[in-house]
């Protein structure tokens, strides 16, 4: 007996999310019927693909040379469909989106129902890393990039911009005092990253004019983080206005030093590998992201 695409799905799935549990979530069934599909799969192949323990999963050595060869026929299939899809001008398939957990939140995660509505055979996968990371290793189609790029390999879009601004609550500035210049500034809780030091540089003149470089009283690792904290007037922080429109809007967060402010825009980037072809979906999900950024107010 033969094995099925299900059943190298399932083991793929399970591979991937790093349990049954999970895999069976991303892939809309029942936990006992993905691990019945593995059952089915090392039975038919006559040998063991995994260990289990009570706390992890492991390949073997005939897993790992099976997991090879099942993710070459699964992704030979999935492309076979697109082909197909695309022919009908459809746009099909697994779209794999990396962007940090602010953009995410704030601008990914408002279109995702619109976007699924329009294209309905799109499976999106969002994940969310606050570092730059690998696509290849990572396994991901599109990676959205927030300041200046570096890597010449990529394919890049340019899908907008956005301000930055600093940004403090009305308690915190009731409570210590709002500055009324830069030397003031720098007297008060700055909140910043820990890295990479380039996001502490601020958009209010240094004395020779050019962006403030500050020192964190507190840094954190996170842009959302860092929103948190702004929000419950812990201290005085630096942020775009994709993250931020909203808090200003209602009064929650509102501007130090805007007349002081220099115009300081972060460039919003969609990245792919250059020897990677567009495919229909990413190009779909391009064109409705930067068609939903072009009329967002923090880009203009």
């Amino acid at each position: 007996m033969k094995t099925t695409l299900d059943e190298m799905q399932a083991f793929i799935a399970v591979i991937d999310t790093g349990s049954i549990t999970a895999a069976a979530e991303l892939l809309g069934q029942t936990t006992s019927g993905v691990s019945r599909a593995l059952g089915r799969l090392e039975e038919k192949l006559g040998t063991t693909l995994l260990t289990r323990t009570t706390r992890r999963l492991q390949l073997t050595a005939e897993g790992e040379t099976f997991l090879a060869q099942a993710r070459a026929i699964v992704a030979s299939v999935d492309a076979a469909e697109e082909q197909i899809a695309a022919r009908r001008g459809i746009p099909s398939g697994r779209l794999r989106v990396d962007a940090a957990m602010p953009f995410m939140l704030h601008v990914i995660a408002p279109l995702v129902a619109g976007y699924r509505a329009q294209y309905p055979q799109v499976a999106l996968e969002l994940n969310s890393s606050e570092r730059y990371i690998d696509l290849l290793e990572r396994r991901t189609d599109i990676a959205i990039r927030i300041g200046p790029l570096a890597d010449s390999t990529l394919h890049a879009r340019a899908l907008g911009h956005s301000r930055l601004r600093v940004l403090a609550s009305p308690a915190y500035l009731q409570q210590h005092g709002t500055p009324g210049n830069v030397a003031q500034l720098q007297a008060h809780a700055l909140i910043g990253f820990n890295e990479p030091d380039s996001l502490n540089y601020w958009p209010v003149p240094d004395s020779a004019g050019n962006p403030l470089h500050v020192t964190p009283a507190l840094a954190v690792s996170s842009g959302e983080i860092l929103h948190r904290l702004a929000l419950e007037g812990v201290g005085i922080v630096c942020l775009s206005d994709f993250l931020t429109e909203q808090d200003r809007e209602r009064g929650e967060l509102v501007q130090v030093l805007p007349a002081q402010t220099l115009e300081v825009r972060q460039p919003i980037h969609a990245v792919y590998y250059r020897n990677t072809a567009v495919s229909a979906r990413i190009s779909s999900f391009l064109d409705y992201l930067s068609q939903a950024m072009a009329k967002a107010a923090y880009t203009q």
